[in-house]
């Protein structure tokens, strides 16, 4: 223990670093238990779309999402999310809306805009396609 503060002493900077680290890792953290939103595995979007009729909203570009998609994904477009013009999503309201991009990072923000609009049982697929196609799921062309 008296190495620590004998460190710590000595690289003040190098301390007040670790500290800033460790506290937004805490505050991260607590944000994400506390948020409305919640990100959820392959195999609970699997399930979300087979027993409870959810929607996969795939928000990467055009040309990705042709590459390959889950199976019966909207491909929502980067214009339509920039004008937060989420009228054509309308009848899936009361429906699971799961919102997919690349890698799980971008798709927090859509998500959070959808939850604004008045649609309550949005989630973001962590990993993102990234961990859909890893896990050897399915994808459409």
């Amino acid at each position: 223990m008296e190495q620590l503060i004998a460190f710590a002493s000595n690289n003040g900077m190098l301390s007040a670093v670790w500290v800033a680290l460790v506290v937004m890792i805490i505050v991260t953290t607590i944000k994400m238990k506390m948020s409305p939103i919640k990100q959820i595995s392959t195999q609970d979007l699997t399930f979300l779309v087979n027993r409870e009729e959810g929607v996969t909203l795939d928000i990467r570009k055009d040309k990705e999402f042709k590459a390959g998609h889950i199976l019966d994904a909207i491909n929502f477009t980067g214009e339509k999310i920039t004008k937060k013009d989420f009228s054509s999503l309308e009848k899936y309201k009361d429906k699971p809306i799961i919102v997919v991009c690349v890698s799980g990072l971008s798709a927090g923000q859509t998500a959070n805009d959808l939850h604004k609009a008045g649609y309550t049982r949005v989630s973001v697929l962590k990993g993102g396609m990234n961990s859909w196609t890893s896990a050897g799921l399915p994808v459409a062309k």
